[in-house]
């Protein structure tokens, strides 16, 4: 057993508002930049969409994660043949187009404007170019259109639905529609990482962040193609890859990130797991429909007196236990069973859980009628506005069973907490409800403590970070706190 600690993330997507607070938080701290202006480390998609990049969830076009064969993982997207081919080329690789070309306004033409009877414009000038251009994309194109046939039916995750199913979702009584905020999902088992030829991608030890080395990013590229969820981007003006590196600085320091901390939904959670590092790969390379439940099994009980042990063999401190503990994550993850990892199909193993959205599923198909108020405890999910195939395709690798699983529980805590609060439901029938749902009166109240009035500090639980541990790998920890804050320390150079 090989015990670490692993910095994990729930996101409760029946909270989020899509007002892109969380979004702009990120933009204005770490990708204000030249080069970074097409930057979203974090983003918030309108599904079903297309997302951003398009179609992002497209590997046949992207070739993203990783694919078992033969008993092995291997990358989609590179191996040594491919490295070499493509030395010059990638033929998987985002372009421009896929994402948006980034552009500002021709505000001189407010602010100094010859006198005319026209009103004045300003024009959209490129960021990139500094010309004209005529706006075809953005980051969030498709927002709030879910019923479009240029962006919902377009969405990769309707791909298994049935011919009915597709027509039921955009007939104009049953459009339906949920955001999906992203950032970096810290995987694991992170093809970004794996595939970097320089060694610039990195997952830290001590909290299992994944960051890039500016120093020796060579601009391969390789983590853009390799990486499914297409959060590795590219710095055409530095000419090294960036990413969300989950506000680490914050993090160190006590502090939530900046989209966690902005957000108005309080939709996010962030907490510390313990998890076997040796059934990564074991688990990586199980069929789509086995991972969720396995990469749950990975995760550790932090109370099992063994577990603890083993933690502490490992070098795991005192604090980082205690927070695991503590952790939100586990408990929406592992105790409670309701939050699921997106597209496991991908074998990255992502730490970014979601809670997957009752509220699209509450109106139901009675015959040729939908009705807006559930006559039973649990609503037909069959037969309900949003297939919950559509779901599983997102968040369980296609298997159904553990979506209906956390919908019927959030199901029948709504139902028994109406029956306490409002009291048009009987309490016993509410609690009978819970008891078909897996659950009970003492979890219904935790998980609706955690859900609707947990505090900042409950939200967020950040272990302590131990540099002055981590630091020892490289240099004496004393000589290093001299040097904090003074950049590199570096003699200067002459010469490019």
């Amino acid at each position: 057993m090989d015990i670490r600690s692993q910095i994990s993330m729930v996101f409760h997507l029946d909270k989020c508002i899509g007002c892109h607070t969380c979004s702009i938080a990120c933009k204005n701290i770490w990708t204000d930049r030249k080069g970074t202006e097409y930057m979203w480390w974090n983003n918030v998609e309108t599904k079903p969409g297309t997302g951003f990049p398009t179609r992002w969830e497209d590997q046949e076009k992207y070739k993203g994660g990783w694919e078992e064969n033969k008993g092995k993982l291997r990358l989609k997207s590179t191996d040594k043949l491919k490295s070499f081919t493509n030395i010059f080329h990638n033929p998987n690789m985002p372009s421009m187009d896929d994402y948006y070309e980034p552009w500002t306004y021709d505000y001189k033409a407010l602010f100094n404007p010859k006198g005319s009877d026209d009103q004045p414009t300003a024009k959209p000038i490129s960021m990139v170019s500094g010309e004209y251009i005529d706006i075809k994309a953005g980051p969030n194109w498709d927002d709030d259109l879910s019923g479009s046939s240029v962006y919902a039916k377009n969405d990769i995750n309707l791909e298994n639905l049935t011919d009915e199913q597709r027509d039921q979702m955009f007939a104009i009584e049953r459009l339906v529609m949920f955001y999906f905020p992203r950032i970096c999902n810290h995987c694991l088992n992170p093809a970004c990482v794996a595939s970097c030829p320089s060694g610039a991608m990195y997952k830290r030890g001590e909290d299992g962040i994944v960051l890039i080395d500016q120093k020796r990013c060579r601009a391969w590229r390789s983590c853009v193609s390799a990486c499914p969820y297409k959060k590795t981007y590219f710095n055409w003006k530095s000419g090294k890859s960036e990413k969300c590196i989950l506000c680490f600085p914050r993090v160190e320091t006590g502090q939530a990130p900046a989209c966690f901390h902005s957000c108005v939904g309080r939709i996010r959670y962030l907490g510390v797991l313990l998890y076997d590092a040796e059934k990564i790969e074991e688990t990586a390379s199980l069929p789509e429909d086995q991972i969720v439940q396995a990469q749950r099994d990975m995760i550790l009980d932090p109370f099992d007196k063994n577990v603890i042990a083993e933690a502490k063999k490992n070098g795991i401190a005192d604090s980082t236990i205690e927070a695991a503990q503590n952790s939100p994550v586990y408990d929406f993850v592992k105790k409670w069973g309701i939050a699921l990892p997106p597209h496991v199909e991908y074998r990255t193993l992502p730490m970014l859980f979601y809670v997957p959205p009752l509220l699209p599923v509450m109106s139901a198909q009675d015959g040729k009628q939908v009705k807006n108020v559930n006559e039973d405890f649990f609503p037909d999910f069959d037969k309900a506005r949003l297939p919950i195939k559509y779901l599983a395709n997102m968040f369980s690798g296609g298997d159904e069973k553990f979506v209906r699983y956390a919908l019927e529980k959030q199901s029948a805590i709504r139902a028994y907490r109406r029956a306490v609060t409002v009291g048009d439901i009987d309490i016993k029938d509410a609690e009978r409800a819970l008891i078909k749902a897996d659950s009970s009166k003492e979890e219904a109240e935790a998980i609706y403590q955690a859900v609707s009035l947990s505090t900042f500090n409950e939200r967020f639980v950040i272990p302590a970070s131990h540099r002055e541990q981590a630091i020892e790998m490289y240099e004496d920890p004393l000589k290093h706190k001299q040097e904090t804050g003074f950049g590199f320390n570096e003699e200067p150079k002459r010469g490019l």
